[in-house]
C-alpha cells in the first residue's frame, strides 16, 4: 500500500496546480482528486496524512467526505477550503473534527503554514500515542493517571497500606480522597474484612454518635430496640471518617477515646466494646485551619494524622486529563450505549485548557452529560456543556497552607508595581483588581475589533493579523455565539 502525504479534493484544475505549485518547496508527496467518489477510493487505499478538501464537489457535499474520512482508524487531519460565503460551513466544518480552513483567495505562504501547523499536530498526536502505549499502567485501583504527582501518591498508598497507621487525606473537593481510602483498605491486611464510611457532614449531629457507636433500646426517643453502629460493622476492617472536619467538638472526645483504646459504649449503654480497626479520615479543609479556629481539636488531629496524604488537584496533575477524558469517554459510551470515538481538536482544546476546579468528579460529570445529551462519532466543542472556571481558593498546596499559618509573616506579597511593600501587606482587592488574566485580555481585543470593522470577522482577522480559523474558534471556545 502506497502512501501519500497530502490528498487535495478540488474540482477546479487551475486552482489545483496552483495549490500544488505553493507546497512543491515543503517537499510533501501531493496527489489530486477531482471528485468525491474518486477521493473516497484514494482515501481508503493511500491513507493520506492531510487532505485539502473543496466543500462544493460536483457529485457529493464535502462533508460526506469529512464524515468518511473522521470514522476512519486513523483520519487525516482535514484543512477545509472555502469562499467567504461559506464561512459558517466552514465553522461547522471545524466542529465536526476539521483541523483549520483557508478562505479563498489565500497565499502561498498562508497554505503553507496551516499545512505545517497541521503536519506538526498530527506529529505531537502521535508521540503522545506511542507514550501512552509504552509507559505501563501504573494506576491504583480506581485512579486513573500517570502524572508525577499521581505516581508519589500511589508509592505513598503503596507503602501505607501495608501498616496499621491511621491516615489523614486532605485534597479539594472531587479529587478522589475516598478512592484513595478504599485502595489503602483493598492493598492491606484487612482487605477481606469490611470498608465502612462514615461520612461525618452527612449524618445530622444528634445521630451521628448513634451511627457509629450504636445505642441501648431506649437509649432515646426513637430507640425501640439494640442496634450496633458502624464501628461494630467495622470491626477488623477500615472504618473511613470522611469529611471529618465536620464532626461536633463533643463527639470529637468521644472519638479521641475511641482511637486511643479502641474500646467504646453505645449510647445509653454502661459495657465496654473492644474492636480491631484501622482508621483513615479525610476531608476538603485545612485541618490546621480548623484546629487554630477551634473547631477541631488539637489531640485528635495529631492522633490521626501519622500518615499525611494530600491530594493532587487535577489542575496539577499535568497529562492526566487526557486520560481520564478517554477513560469517562469509554464508561459513559457502554453505559448509555452510544458510539462516540473521540474528542474534536477544538473540543480537547478546551477541555484541556479548562482548569477544573471540581477536579476529577466536574470533568466526570462533563463527560457524562456530553454523551447522554447527542449522539454521533466525534465529540465537537459545541456539544460541551459551559465549562465555568472559578477562582480556585484552595489552590494553594496545604503544606503551603500550613506555613503560612505558622508564619502568617512570612508570605511572598505580591506588589503591582513591581516593587516590595516594607513589611506592609496589600489590600488583596487591589492585587486581584490589578491583574487582568490574559486570555481576557485577548478576548476584549479580538472583540474590540469586530465591533471596528462592523462585524466583518475576516477583516478583523487581518487587522490582528491572524487567521479567521483562528479566531472563529477562539470565540466558540469562549462561548460568543458566531
Amino acid at each position: 500500500m502506497n502512501h501519500l502525504d497530502i490528498l487535495i479534493i478540488e474540482d477546479s484544475c487551475s486552482l489545483t496546480q496552483t495549490y500544488i505549485e505553493y507546497l512543491k518547496p515543503t517537499g510533501f508527496n501531493v496527489i489530486h482528486c477531482a471528485n468525491g467518489t474518486d477521493a473516497l477510493k484514494l482515501i481508503d487505499s493511500q491513507s493520506p496524512s492531510l487532505v485539502l478538501l473543496d466543500l462544493k464537489l460536483p457529485d457529493m457535499p464535502g462533508m460526506r467526505i469529512l464524515d468518511h474520512i473522521q470514522a476512519c482508524t486513523s483520519p487525516a487531519n482535514v484543512i477545509i477550503i472555502t469562499a467567504h460565503g461559506s464561512v459558517e460551513i466552514a465553522v461547522e466544518a471545524m466542529q465536526k473534527g476539521a483541523f483549520d480552513f483557508l478562505l479563498k483567495p489565500f497565499s502561498a505562504n498562508r497554505l503553507r503554514t496551516t499545512v505545517t501547523n497541521a503536519f506538526n499536530n498530527r506529529k505531537l498526536v502521535q508521540i503522545v500515542k506511542t507514550f501512552e502505549a509504552a509507559v505501563p499502567n501504573y494506576a491504583s485501583d480506581s485512579f486513573i493517571g500517570q502524572s508525577p504527582a499521581m505516581k508519589a501518591i500511589y508509592h505513598m498508598i503503596k507503602n501505607a497500606a501495608a501498616s496499621d497507621a491511621a491516615v489523614f487525606i486532605t485534597g479539594e473537593s472531587g479529587t478522589g480522597k475516598e478512592l484513595c481510602a478504599e485502595a489503602l483498605h483493598s492493598k492491606s491486611k484487612r482487605n477481606a474484612r469490611p470498608f465502612v464510611v462514615v461520612n461525618c457532614g452527612a449524618i445530622p449531629r444528634e445521630l451521628l454518635e448513634s451511627e457509629i457507636f450504636g445505642h441501648k433500646k431506649g437509649a432515646f426517643t426513637g430507640a425501640i430496640s439494640e442496634r450496633d453502629g458502624l464501628a461494630s460493622t467495622a470491626n477488623g476492617g477500615t472504618l473511613f471518617l470522611d469529611e471529618i472536619a465536620e464532626l461536633d467538638i463533643n463527639l470529637q472526645i468521644k472519638l479521641l477515646r475511641f482511637i486511643q483504646t479502641k474500646t467504646f459504649r453505645k449510647v445509653g449503654g454502661n459495657k465496654d466494646i473492644t474492636v480491631d480497626i484501622r482508621f483513615i479520615c479525610a476531608t476538603n479543609r485545612n485541618p490546621i485551619e480548623q484546629v487554630r479556629l477551634g473547631k477541631f481539636r488539637e489531640d485528635l488531629y495529631y492522633r490521626l494524622n501519622v500518615i499525611p496524604i494530600e491530594m493532587p488537584p487535577l489542575r496539577q496533575r499535568e497529562g492526566d486529563v487526557l486520560l481520564l477524558l478517554n477513560h469517562f469517554l469509554k464508561l459513559f459510551n457502554a453505559q448509555e450505549n452510544k458510539d462516540f470515538l473521540k474528542f474534536s481538536d477544538a473540543a480537547l482544546m478546551q477541555l484541556t485548557n479548562h482548569p477544573w476546579p471540581g477536579n476529577v468528579r466536574e470533568l466526570q460529570n462533563v463527560i457524562q452529560r456530553t454523551v447522554v445529551m447527542n449522539n454521533g462519532g466525534l465529540i465537537t466543542s459545541n456539544m460541551l456543556p459551559a465549562l465555568t472556571a472559578r477562582s480556585t481558593a484552595t489552590s494553594t498546596p496545604m503544606s503551603n497552607q500550613v506555613n503560612q499559618i505558622a508564619n502568617p509573616t512570612s508570605a511572598n506579597w505580591f506588589v503591582p508595581d513591581g516593587s516590595e511593600a516594607d513589611g506592609e501587606q496589600p489590600n488583596s482587592s487591589s492585587v486581584i483588581s490589578a491583574a487582568t488574566p490574559l486570555w481576557m485580555i485577548e478576548k476584549n481585543a479580538i472583540q474590540q475589533t469586530i465591533d471596528i470593522c462592523k462585524g466583518n470577522v475576516v477583516k478583523a482577522a487581518a487587522c490582528l493579523e491572524l487567521s479567521p480559523s483562528t479566531v472563529y474558534r477562539k470565540m466558540r471556545n469562549w462561548g460568543i455565539e458566531l
